[in-house]
């Protein structure tokens, strides 16, 4: 069934590579814009050669695949004179342009704000970069790992005595895609009701220190104090027992916010002699992690889920990714689809996360080889 979509008939340019502004590209093209990634001729984008998985599926790389799925790719070298003039026409005629070089390579290659302005005043200009565009860490590399190094979180990640500890996945670059998705959806609108177009921009960092925001204010608040770290058990800086994930006789178990009296009458286990209070939940958190962990050591998860969910104890088993993909509950959601590429291999990979009327946002359309479509969007396009 042909799906109508919110952004059919978008026209979309992503000057972008790596992750961070592919990403936005994606979700926009997964909402239905007509996304054209601008590639120099031959190579291409360097994440079709830097990235690195053990599964490559039918010669092509899986993770280039996962995040330029659904995609078209234009070859234009923009140093050369003629490329760039065919690249002003198309800029003319597009919606949004994305970016994510370093502060000031776009400019110097041609391709200011100012510039794009002049050529289409109703353009969605959009930029992600590492740090900013001003200030002392504008020319450092913006990598994920080195900008969580910088945020903050990866010293707020794990326990007391343990070194810092990164998110295990790229997870700067997934936040500023996404944030600078929401700018450019706010432009259109913006767009949609003044008839002027905008300037977006964010950074890995600041959606780093966004995605904190919870537990910075508290501290921003609490005269400049720092959490102290759990010293095992715990998953969250300011929230307190039995906040946490504890091993069970086979697996783990994850409890959220609960009357620990309550836990404690339920699991049958002992109230220590400090009692159990909103106070001590707080001051005594290592020691009732501690007991509970001995506890609920001596049975296995399922156990324990049969007895604390019936009682509304809110709690989880933790899940590896083929347990995750073996459940019903992700079964229900349909999350994976299968990308079909030229020579009859597919590659599974992961559909948008939400819906429209009702309807799941699936593409078959891999991501497409350098040039593919230069002669097909010259034609379109008059260039």
């Amino acid at each position: 069934m042909t799906q109508d979509k919110p952004l059919d008939g978008l026209i979309v340019l992503e000057f972008a590579q790596f992750l961070a502004g592919p990403l936005s590209g994606l979700r926009l093209a997964d909402l239905g814009a007509q996304v054209i990634k601008i590639e120099r001729p031959g190579t291409g984008d360097l994440g079709r050669q830097i990235y690195l998985s053990d599964t490559d599926v039918g010669g092509t790389n899986s993770l280039f695949q996962a995040i330029n799925r659904n995609k078209q790719s234009y070859a234009a070298n923009m140093k050369d004179e003629a490329d760039k003039a065919r690249l002003f026409k198309l800029i003319e005629q597009a919606d949004v342009v994305i970016q994510n070089f370093r502060p000031g390579v776009f400019e110097r290659l041609g391709f200011s704000f100012e510039t794009l302005r002049a050529i289409n005043p109703k353009l969605i200009y959009a930029s992600v970069t590492g740090y900013g565009n001003d200030g002392p860490w504008v020319e450092l590399p913006g990598q994920d790992l080195l900008a969580q190094a910088r945020s903050g979180i990866m010293w707020l990640n794990g326990f007391e005595d343990a070194p810092p500890q990164p998110v295990g996945l790229a997870v700067a670059d997934m936040l500023a895609g996404h944030n600078l998705t929401q700018a450019v959806l706010a432009g259109l609108v913006r767009r949609g009701i003044t008839g002027k177009g905008a300037r977006v921009d964010t950074s890995l960092l600041e959606s780093l220190i966004d995605f904190q925001f919870e537990v910075l204010t508290t501290h921003l608040n609490d005269g400049g104090r720092t959490p102290n770290r759990p010293k095992n058990y715990g998953a969250h800086a300011y929230l307190p027992a039995p906040y946490g994930t504890y091993p069970t006789a086979d697996g783990y178990l994850a409890l959220a916010m609960t009357s620990l009296p309550l836990l404690f009458d339920i699991l049958k286990l002992a109230q220590p002699s400090f009692g159990l209070t909103e106070n001590t939940a707080f001051s005594h958190r290592a020691e009732i992690s501690a007991l509970l962990a001995e506890h609920l050591g001596t049975e296995s998860t399922a156990h324990w889920l049969a007895l604390l969910q019936p009682a509304d104890i809110w709690c989880a088993e933790v899940m590896n990714w083929p347990e995750l993909l073996a459940s019903k509950g992700f079964q229900g959601l349909g999350m994976i689809q299968n990308l079909k590429l030229e020579n009859g291999s597919e590659i599974k990979t992961t559909r948008a996360p939400f819906h429209i009327d009702g309807h799941t946002l699936k593409s078959e359309t891999a991501a497409p080889d350098v040039g593919e479509h230069t002669a097909s969007v010259n034609a379109q396009f008059n260039l």
